[in-house]
């Protein structure tokens, strides 16, 4: 009488495959997050722990510099810098501007950069440190 062997089914997973899918998602996700550079000076503190999505940095330093995505403007071009960069954005229906106030500026400028982004029509942050 013959007896047939039977073939036994490898349960073995190849890990090879995991490892590329999982390095393209790493890629992926490194080339599609937005990095935002804060300039290096001291920023408000606050309890918040809201995080929101920028896509337009306004940048005032105490002695009256502005910068709107890292390029330097005057104060009398900043309503037209920004709503070049609205434009511009990605995401124009939905965009966001973080304003960036280092500690002392005058909070006018705050509010006046607060106005421009309600007549765009777009949301407006202002970007804080945590408390320690």
């Amino acid at each position: 009488m013959g007896l047939k062997k039977r073939s036994k089914v490898s349960a073995e997973f190849s890990m090879s495959s995991l490892t590329d899918i999982i390095f393209l998602l790493l890629i992926f996700f490194m080339l599609t997050s937005t990095l935002v550079r804060i300039q290096p000076f001291e920023l408000p503190k606050s309890d918040s722990k809201t995080v929101a999505s920028t896509s337009i940095v306004v940048s005032m330093e105490q002695g009256g510099r502005y910068t709107v995505n890292n390029q330097e403007i005057s104060p009398r071009e900043i309503e037209r810098a920004l709503r070049r960069a609205v434009r511009t954005s990605d995401n124009s229906e939905n965009a966001t501007v973080t304003i960036v106030a280092e500690t002392g500026t005058p909070f006018d400028n705050v509010v006046e950069i607060m106005e421009i982004a309600n007549r765009l029509k777009v949301n407006a942050i202002i970007a804080t440190e945590p408390r320690s």
